[in-house]
């Protein structure tokens, strides 16, 4: 059901990094990329499947990790992700990228949840670097990457207390997500 695989789907930064992500998975997840909704059917999404453990490992220092979280530095070795899918934009076929970027990306992340792994969406990347490790053209925009593994941290989601919406880990490294309440984001219209 939606609403499970939603509940399901948790930022993860924490990956079993001995279970491996198929690269078959991986092109599965992108398959179901590929057939969701693109504005006026510009299709201008492209993506680079990265699944061998060197790339995974070389790559890896060019992602930033839970903003929030100045204390840590990011997942450790056998913590890393096992995949990971680097969103691109051509700039040949489109120029705005950001709703069909959003319905991909979640797209993607609920279906690793369907195929019992997860995932974490990062936009902080060091792209010219990214740019040159593999050879991406000029014309490819890096939007985001998608890691990708078998979680192995407990994310909770609860309500924000006080306004604040970081998140937060606590002693057993509970990653805990506030999220605001229904009766803040509903705004009903006012008809005179």
């Amino acid at each position: 059901m939606l609403a499970e695989l939603v509940l399901k789907n948790r930022s993860n930064r924490r990956f079993n990094g001995k279970i491996k992500v198929p690269a078959k998975t991986v092109e599965k997840l992108i398959g179901l990329a590929r057939l969701c909704p693109s504005g006026r059917n510009q299709q201008a999404l492209k993506f680079m499947p990265i699944t061998k453990p060197d790339d995974c490992d070389q790559l890896f220092p060019f992602l930033a990790w839970a903003g929030y979280l100045k204390e840590w530095d990011g997942p450790v070795k056998n913590e890393q992700p096992t995949a990971y899918i680097i969103i691109l934009g051509d700039t040949l076929l489109g120029a705005k990228f950001e709703i069909d970027l959003g319905i991909c990306a979640q797209t993607i992340l609920l279906g690793a949840i369907e195929n019992n792994f997860g995932g974490c969406m990062i936009g902080s990347i060091r792209r010219e670097e990214v740019r040159s490790l593999f050879q991406i053209p000029g014309h490819l925009e890096i939007l985001l990457v998608i890691a990708l593994g078998k979680p192995v941290e407990r994310v909770v989601v609860e309500e924000v207390k006080d306004g604040n919406i970081r998140y937060w880990r606590d002693l057993e490294q509970t990653h805990h997500v506030p999220k605001r309440a229904m009766d803040e984001i509903l705004i009903f219209p006012k008809v005179s």
